[in-house]
């Protein structure tokens, strides 16, 4: 983004159009890039001085918006012999002293300041304010941009600006995922409208909100680069332009991306969803978190919840939506469209400051309240309400007994391909096996085992032993056959009868 004052706007016929650099402009972009790598080393005083010639010939706004592009690649630096803070306090000492008036009285007290210094008045004089701003030193610049990628920054630059002035915007794009993808790793509040043509975005702009957040107008504002990046794509905007409402519409003619990747990670300030999901996956739990699930049908619109669980058993899902930092008019909304998305299970954290956990329970959708952070455990809680109900069904589902074709399976394998929690076979029966810790054994495979092994035989001759009959659990099956390991310091384990 440009500084405010940079903003180059067209008001004819009511609109709102930036005013964007041309081709015609990539002499003056290279003048600007020339000008600062030629004053490498030079005061920025001195570089001011060289920019402002440059405006003689060209528009003052777009001289130093270029400028101001260019700069963000450069260090200054001051450039003193002693430090100036340092320097100042001795001089103000001596002046004090001396009672400065006259020229010959300031000479006096910079000599005395230089010899409390044990350095020379010249030196002094050097040092004293070669901190300020304009006496720095240009250091260094790394320009990473030709003249036409710096018009094109410039231009996306000032279309984001531009932005920062919108209530709303309404967004079609040919990459419509990316977009939906970058809206939400922003926190945008944002809605999906359905069109006779296609389906568009609509997101809250900086100005939409019933306060001003320099933050939220910051991610507002990156979103541009992301939009960008599609092959085509189109912004209707509606500005608020000092209590006048005007229209402001861009197209990929308008604004390309030059040369870098779209900025759709943000940091989470709040932490609340990154936060959330980072710790409910560490848990290991019989769900799995996915982000950003399919849309939902909501009437006229469309709904994206946050995320939605999977029961890794069978085909369920509940999705969860997390309603933070939103306008009165957003939640509003977002409860309408609660009312009509039919058929679907869904969870909903409620910051706690918004009060509509009540309204939300009386569509039928289960509330959380939180402040500051979701608490994942309130979430688990009512998961393993969901779980309970599964894993009931999920055991009435199934005969009382079961008979796998294999001769030997683990309770893991079988109840991942009956599509059931372990749980629920707990209370099967196997009638043609026989459970060996969490293993099931056909009677002939124990058989063989227990003829092959013997008192004596090392631990890890058995483990080949029983490996060969794919049976892991070794200490079970030992134990299951009439045998225990008895353990000899550091060389080993030896079987032994019980």
């Amino acid at each position: 983004m440009l500084t405010k004052d940079l903003l180059r706007v067209s008001r004819a016929g009511g609109g709102y159009t930036p005013q964007f650099a041309s081709r015609e402009e990539r002499p003056l972009a290279a003048r600007v890039i020339g000008t600062y790598q030629g004053h490498v080393g030079e005061t920025r005083a001195r570089l001011e001085e060289a920019l402002t010639r440059l405006e003689a010939d060209a528009d003052f706004k777009l001289v130093r918006g270029l400028a101001k592009l260019v700069e963000r690649e450069a260090v200054f630096e001051t450039d003193a012999p002693l430090p100036p803070e340092r320097t100042r306090a001795s001089v103000f000492a001596a002046a004090e002293a001396v009672g400065v008036v006259t020229e010959a009285e300031r000479a006096e007290a910079l000599e005395q300041a230089a010899q409390s210094l044990a350095t020379t008045t010249e030196t002094v004089s050097q040092s004293l304010y070669a901190d300020l701003e304009e006496r720095q030193v240009l250091t260094s610049l790394s320009v990473r941009w030709t003249p036409d990628e710096l018009l094109a920054q410039y231009n996306l630059s000032l279309a984001q600006t531009a932005l920062f002035d919108a209530t709303e915007l309404r967004i079609r794009s040919s990459d419509p995922k990316a977009l939906i993808s970058a809206v939400k790793r922003l926190r945008l509040m944002y809605e999906i409208r359905k069109t006779d043509a296609s389906r568009e975005v609509v997101v809250t702009g900086p100005t939409g909100l019933f306060q001003t957040s320099r933050r939220y107008g910051t991610r507002f504002a990156r979103l541009l680069r992301s939009v960008a990046k599609a092959p085509e794509w189109r912004i209707e905007a509606t500005i608020d332009d000092r209590g006048t409402e005007r229209l402001l519409t861009l197209t990929q003619d308008d604004v390309s991306v030059p040369g870098t990747e779209p900025v759709t990670d943000v940091t989470f300030d709040s932490g609340v969803e990154a936060e959330f999901a980072a710790r409910f996956t560490a848990l290991d739990l019989d769900w799995n978190l996915v982000r950003e699930p399919e849309p939902l049908e909501a009437g006229a619109s469309v709904m994206i919840p946050d995320f939605a669980f999977d029961w890794k058993h069978a085909p369920f899902r509940i999705y969860f939506e997390i309603m933070g930092f939103w306008t009165p008019e957003y939640v509003a909304k977002k409860l309408g469209q609660m009312d009509v998305v039919e058929d679907v299970e869904l969870l909903v954290a409620v910051d706690s400051t918004l009060g509509v956990g009540e309204e939300i329970a009386a569509r039928d959708h289960r509330a959380i309240p939180y402040t500051g952070s979701v608490r994942v455990k309130d979430v688990v809680d009512v998961l393993r309400e969901y779980e309970q109900e599964l894993v009931e069904q999920s055991a009435a589902d199934l005969p009382v007994e079961l008979s796998p074709d294999e001769a030997v399976i683990t309770l893991e394998t079988l109840a991942h391909d009956l599509g059931v929690s372990e749980s629920v076979l707990s209370d099967k029966m196997f009638p043609d096996h026989e459970r060996v810790g969490r293993t099931l054994v056909r009677p002939h495979i124990l058989d063989s085992l227990r003829s092959e092994l013997h008192a004596g035989m090392s631990l890890s001759e058995a483990e080949t032993m029983f490996s060969r009959y794919e049976v892991d659990d070794v200490s079970a099956a030992l134990s299951r056959l009439g045998f225990r390991v008895a353990w000899e310091g550091l060389s080993g384990g030896t079987i032994r009868e019980k």
